[in-house]
């Protein structure tokens, strides 16, 4: 079987299993529910996206799909220790989530909005909205349970709109 991505319908909600083959060719999916067009984050499939003050609204609010934030900083042995872990789940939930990293130091503006008071902290966002935090650095296996608990608990609730804290 070729490889391929889990992709989350914008329309209904519905995941669709969209084959790399076919994207390469220049397919455009659709939904297989309510046939809309799948919208497919190809630049997450390299690995995480940098945003900053001024690039959050336009890659995190505006994303097709939920987002795993990763605040941390250059200086800080923790985040060091986690970035190959973000790193591979970028890769690995690619089409599904969006992976991106904040450096904290350099964007105060969107780490003091989601009171980001230690590093690494990882929000789990959707449509720029707090729906889980993970604080701390721990394995990927955790990282990524708690981050399927989260989308889970948002997937359950009003489409974009609660926040909570895994």
């Amino acid at each position: 079987m070729p490889n391929s991505n889990l992709v989350t319908c914008p329309g209904c909600g519905a995941q669709n299993r969209v084959a790399d083959d076919k994207l390469a060719a220049g397919g455009k999916p659709v939904c297989g529910r309510c046939k809309a067009p799948l919208v497919i984050d190809r630049a997450a499939a390299d690995g995480p996206l940098t945003v900053s003050d001024a690039t959050f609204a336009g890659t995190v609010e505006q994303a097709p799909v939920p987002v795993l934030l990763d605040a941390w900083a250059p200086w800080c042995g923790p985040c060091r220790m986690v970035a190959p872990s973000i790193d591979e789940l970028a890769r690995e939930l690619a089409g599904r989530v969006r992976v991106v990293k904040l450096n904290v130091d350099d964007n105060p503006q969107t780490a003091g909005r989601f009171d980001v008071r230690s590093i690494p902290t990882m929000l789990v966002l959707v449509k720029g909205r707090e729906v889980g935090r993970i604080v701390g650095a721990q394995p990927k296996a955790a990282i990524r349970e708690q981050l399927e608990q989260a989308l889970a608990r948002s997937a359950g609730t009003v489409k974009g709109a609660t926040s909570s804290r895994a």
